[in-house]
């Protein structure tokens, strides 16, 4: 914005320079020729006048050294036809009428003054070059021409002035928007620059205040759907436990335990302090080692193979570290609730750039018994859950660029990959 307005203020400047100078420079070339015209004329006339009250035979010495003084070439033409001075060829019958007058010649302008005498009518001609009609125009246009930079230079340091002082605002509040899409809802702007620039600046304080506002809102009935839901599902419990029949109790207590577990998701979801936006990014590699380092103490304890292949260098993703540790725990989290305790696990982190994007790869594999056929629609699962494992892992795969992938194992198990994208 800020080069737009520089350069708009400059073409404006540069017209208006133009629009004055060009006339200008014109109306100085005219006016030096004008003045040196007008020199010529005043020069035949004075010797028009000697002329006039000199004699014929002693003309001859006065034109010579009037001639040669000058800068201009003189003649004059006697009633005979006689010609002194500058050689100029024979004199026009228009001359000879009786008029002053000035003509155009080869390489300047002629000046012919007629003068009666005793012995005839007598024409004095003095011829002005080019370079007398022009003398002193380079220097002014010169001048001119200074002058007119220097105004484009002035024009273009007040735009830059101007454009930046209207900029500055702007970016400030695109940097603003940047940090709430990013996550910091304490991010403000001062508003400052033209009026409509602060009636946004202005919009995006109330909007950063309104989402505090909604967060807020949404933790308060967060906490409220907490302690709502505890107290009933306690007592569901309770209840499945005191069931005389052993197989119904435990079928129950899965049940109750299963929508705890979905309900503390639910509430540790909602309870996030910052949700990153668009520009999250974090290390695969790192989230993943840290992820299966903890997980890797429950597969020692039950006895389960467990297997991590991760690469030397870092792989960075458009996800928030927090999305990608929940997305994988869901994973890990069905694996270790829905297969045997002695299921293989293999967690693998690699890059595909088969098709030159650069996509991250996070695979969990087991050798456990296989998903049902709709285990990828959301709340649906046929281990006993809620289904909401793999719809976490989708979301987040989608909310990176990339999608969730599930395969079965020839050997047996199934394979669920998420590709993610890289920032």
């Amino acid at each position: 914005m800020r080069r737009q307005v520089a350069l708009l203020v400059t073409a404006t400047t540069m017209l208006v320079v133009v629009a004055f100078l060009l006339p200008l420079s014109l109306l100085l070339r005219t006016l030096a020729a004008d003045r040196a015209v007008a020199q010529a004329l005043q020069e035949a006339q004075g010797l028009a006048v000697l002329v006039a009250v000199t004699a014929p035979d002693q003309l001859q010495p006065a034109v010579e050294l009037l001639d040669t003084g000058s800068p201009r070439d003189v003649t004059v033409y006697l009633a005979d036809g006689t010609a002194l001075g500058a050689d100029a060829g024979p004199v026009s019958a228009l001359a000879r009428s009786g008029r002053s007058f000035t003509t155009a010649a080869p390489g300047g302008r002629e000046v012919y003054v007629p003068v009666d005498t005793p012995a005839g009518r007598v024409v004095v001609r003095s011829y002005v070059p080019d370079a007398l009609l022009r003398r002193g125009v380079l220097p002014a246009t010169a001048v001119l021409a200074g002058l007119g930079v220097g105004l484009l230079a002035v024009g273009v340091a007040v735009a830059d002035r101007l454009a930046r002082g209207t900029v500055r605002p702007v970016t400030a509040l695109a940097e603003a928007a940047h940090r709430l899409a990013s996550g910091d809802l304490t991010a403000r702007v001062e508003p400052a620059g033209p009026p409509e620039v602060r009636e946004v600046g202005t919009a995006v304080n109330a909007l950063g205040r309104r989402i505090d506002e909604l967060l807020l809102a949404e933790r308060e009935a967060v906490a409220d759907l907490s302690h709502r839901l505890r107290t009933p599902l306690t007592a569901l419990r309770l209840d499945a436990e005191g069931l005389r029949d052993p197989d119904e109790a435990a079928r129950v207590g899965a049940g109750v335990a299963a929508l705890g577990r979905t309900v503390d998701e639910v509430i540790r979801t909602a309870r996030r302090a910052v949700r990153e936006g668009g520009h999250a990014g974090c290390d695969a590699v790192a989230v993943v080692a840290e992820r299966a380092a903890f997980w890797a103490v429950l597969a020692e304890d039950q006895g389960r193979p467990w297997t991590v292949h991760l690469p030397a260098g870092p792989l960075p993703v458009r996800l928030a570290a927090e999305d990608l540790s929940a997305a994988l725990d869901a994973l890990l989290g069905n694996v270790f609730t829905h297969t045997p305790d002695d299921a293989a696990v293999e967690v693998y982190v690699s890059s595909d750039s088969a098709d030159g994007s650069d996509r991250v790869l996070v695979q969990v594999a087991d050798r456990g018994p296989g998903l049902p056929e709709k285990a990828q629609e959301r709340g649906r699962s046929g281990g006993g859950s809620t289904g909401l494992g793999l719809d976490i892992a989708r979301r987040t795969a989608e909310a990176s660029g990339g999608r969730l992938l599930l395969e079965g194992r020839a050997a047996g198990g199934v394979s669920i990959t998420m590709e993610l994208a890289p920032p």
